[in-house]
């Protein structure tokens, strides 16, 4: 019988981690066998797909998505049973993964929980829960490892798993540009809307009055918009032929790439701004909430940021405009500022050097590979 690893991640930045994951463990132990629920990168990396991510962001978008959840646990709930992987690897998304880790731990399967819940944010009582539930822990923000100290959970920072893809990726902005059918010498914005369907909702509208407003004041620059390997495309076609019609490229799947190239980025909250942080692109972080997941939010979150850069840099390094504030005129002021004022910007490029060097020389995907195989007991 095949060495098993099971690997669960509930939505885009997870899936990815789970796919550079899964690389690791195939590189590092040929014939393991790697089963999870994801998406297409975990699928072109290896994984036998349980099934596809299914997952939610807020109040009303939680509502709207729970049958498909609930669809998604029971597949892996029974996989387990079934299968009985050497070791499961939790990748965030808590509600679903602390649950399915309950069962785990019923049916005596070793529990890695890969990429802790934000419980330095809110619900900071799921740090005891962690801690009895999983066997270790790996984190990939530096100051993690610390909150599950004297819990008796064995922590580990192993560094983000972005500057894996970044490693992999190994471009200048000029081969970047020519690999996406950019002219190199135009200068280049792009937008990044995020990956749930709630956030291509309610940004992709405000991009696109972005680029509109922007072209005006800013003709020498292009446009791209990088949407993730999972978003149904169709759903958008509409909008997206309006970004079209600005002269905008749409690009899936190649998020960083895209990032490579840009000289200016627009970004979503999320795992993208820490990206760009690492690659040295200036950029503004907006986001949009239904307002009463807003509402509620700022009655429970307990970080004054939102945006990774400005919560590892413990100071606002970049511009974030939320909800009302996230609008194109100011977007655009911010844009403008970045442009125009060179102190801010170097400020900026500055501080991103000073977050990068926290991960210097780590290889968390490799780290955490070794990791699942001593918990297995297959060295």
């Amino acid at each position: 019988m095949p060495q098993t690893v099971m690997i669960v991640s509930g939505e885009t930045s997870g899936e990815l981690y789970g796919a550079l994951l899964a690389a690791s463990l195939k590189k590092n132990r040929p014939g393991i066998r790697v089963i999870g629920i994801g998406g297409e990168r975990m699928r072109e990396a290896g994984v036998e797909l349980i099934s596809g991510i299914a997952s939610a962001f807020g109040l009303t978008e939680a509502l709207s998505s729970l049958k498909a959840v609930k669809e998604t646990f029971a597949r892996a709930a029974d996989a387990l049973r079934k299968e009985r992987p050497g070791v499961l690897v939790l990748i965030d998304y808590p509600d679903f993964n602390l649950k399915l880790a309950a069962l785990a731990k019923k049916n005596n399967i070793r529990i890695l929980y890969y990429v802790s819940p934000q419980v330095w944010a809110w619900r900071r009582n799921r740090i005891k829960k962690i801690s009895r539930m999983v066997d270790r822990m790996a984190v990939i923000l530096p100051f993690e490892e610390e909150i599950y100290r004297g819990t008796g959970l064995d922590c580990e920072f192993v560094g983000h798993p972005v500057l894996d893809e970044i490693h992999q990726i190994r471009t200048t902005s000029a081969e970047a540009k020519k690999a996406l059918g950019l002219p190199p010498e135009k200068p280049l914005l792009s937008l990044l809307p995020g990956s749930r369907p709630h956030e291509l909702q309610r940004l992709l509208p405000l991009m696109l009055a972005v680029i509109r407003r922007f072209r005006k004041e800013f003709g020498e620059f292009g446009f791209c918009i990088p949407l993730a390997p999972n978003t149904d495309h169709a759903a958008y076609e509409k909008i997206l032929d309006r970004f079209r019609k600005e002269g905008a490229l749409i690009n899936k799947g190649e998020s960083l790439r895209v990032l490579s190239a840009s000289d200016l980025a627009v970004i979503a909250s999320g795992t993208a701004t820490l990206q760009a942080a690492f690659l040295g692109v200036p950029s503004v972080v907006v986001y949009k909430l239904f307002p009463l997941t807003f509402w509620l939010g700022k009655m429970i979150v307990q970080v004054k940021h939102i945006s990774l850069v400005n919560i590892l840099a413990g100071r606002e390094v970049v511009k974030e405009l939320l909800q009302r504030n996230a609008a194109p005129e100011k977007i655009v002021a911010e844009l403008r500022r970045i442009l125009s004022d060179s102190r801010y910007r170097q400020d900026m490029l500055e501080s991103f050097g000073e977050i990068k060097a926290k991960f210097d020389g780590m290889r968390p995907s490799d780290r955490v590979a070794d990791i699942v195989i001593d918990m297995a007991g297959w060295k």
